[in-house]
């Protein structure tokens, strides 16, 4: 099954104690690349995501936002900075005698002073961790669904493009036997020409002899470019993994083929069809570029 790198996949997961959203969304590109976009708390379990990534796409630029609510009850510690309370008392002793006042001797007041209580709270989000990873899971099941659906449209398309081109070549290949006869009989007109001028010039007899043979004759080609058809069709209906790399080299040796075909070709009509398989191949080339 082909499958295009282009998709978007989301997932929502919340439990008494967390909610965890995850979106996937992902662009053609060469190789691999994923950029997570996540709070800091998150990125100790990014390898693990990673991997869960990895196991899904082979190819594409894929952003990876993910979101989450913790939900428990906050358990708050309160801890007293004793050195700083016992400074606080000693200093104010000393303003005590200097200034002969009372000394303060409610303990409201000095919790009252900067730093005296420390708040500390509980912000381990362990626990989430499965949740994250089901969350993943979930998206980049969407995600795939989504990019196998429009993989399959892609296929049709290929499938459409390349019954028009086995068309074109089957017609090519009818004209082939008339452009060897057309440019022989040419090639007999020159010689008989060459035989009776009295300026006879051999080196053009060889030219044209030469140039007959190595550019009348397209079977190699026609050859080629329907095996490459083949192992294109092939590829797609077998493609149990990502193929898009294959398919990229044999659209450019199809290229290839059609473009020394409409070199050797002398014919007006073989000229158009080969324009016309040009088009169709860079439609195939276009769409190749949407396959992981």
């Amino acid at each position: 099954m082909l499958k295009s790198m282009t998709g978007f996949g989301a997932a929502a997961i919340e439990t008494e104690d967390y909610k965890v959203s995850v979106e996937v969304k992902a662009v053609n590109q060469r190789f691999l690349e994923i950029n997570f976009h996540m709070g800091r708390q998150l990125s100790q379990w990014e390898d693990a995501l990673r991997k869960c990534i990895k196991g899904v796409a082979a190819r594409g630029k894929l952003d990876v936002y993910v979101s989450f609510a913790d939900k428990r009850e906050s358990q708050a510690h309160i801890r007293v900075n004793k050195g700083l309370v016992l400074a606080y008392q000693q200093a104010l002793n000393e303003m005590s005698d200097v200034l002969h006042l009372a000394r303060p001797d409610d303990v409201q007041a000095f919790a009252a002073f900067p730093d005296v209580l420390e708040i500390e709270s509980d912000s381990d989000i362990s626990g989430m961790k499965p949740l994250l990873l089901q969350a993943m899971e979930q998206a980049l099941a969407n995600f795939d669904a989504m990019r196998a659906a429009e993989g399959s449209n892609i296929e049709a398309d290929f499938a459409a493009r390349l019954k028009k081109l086995l068309s074109m070549r089957a017609k090519v290949s009818e004209l082939a036997p008339g452009i060897v006869h057309a440019y022989r009989d040419h090639l007999q007109q020159t010689i008989a020409e060459a035989l009776q001028s009295q300026t006879f010039d051999e080196t053009r007899l060889i030219q044209e002899t030469a140039i007959y043979a190595d550019r009348v004759d397209i079977t190699e080609e026609l050859v080629r470019l329907g095996s490459h058809f083949q192992q294109f069709q092939q590829i797609v209906a077998q493609s149990a993994e990502p193929v898009g790399r294959k398919l990229d080299f044999l659209i450019q040796e199809i290229n290839r083929e059609t473009n020394t075909i409409g070199s050797k070709a002398n014919s007006t009509e073989a000229a158009q069809l080969v324009v016309d398989m040009k088009s169709e191949i860079e439609k195939l080339r276009e769409q190749v570029q949407n396959i992981e």
